[in-house]
């Protein structure tokens, strides 16, 4: 049974990565740094690319002959 694959390349799930690192590394410091709430900018964005993340393993894990619903 082969497994499917993923809705971004391999250079795209690696981008997402750091994306998703550089920005939740981000919402912390720039929390410390910056008085106001422009932090919670980095969180959200961080939790969007997350969620990317965690759709394109769920697809990589639906073996490749299954169908969507």
């Amino acid at each position: 049974m082969r497994q499917g694959s993923g809705i971004l390349s391999t250079r795209q799930r690696r981008l997402a990565w750091l994306g998703f690192m550089l920005a939740a590394l981000q919402a912390p410091v720039s929390a410390w740094l910056v008085a106001d709430e422009s932090w919670l900018f980095s969180l959200c964005v961080a939790l969007m690319v997350a969620i990317v993340i965690i759709a394109d393993d769920a697809a990589r894990r639906r073996p490749a002959n299954a169908t969507g619903d």
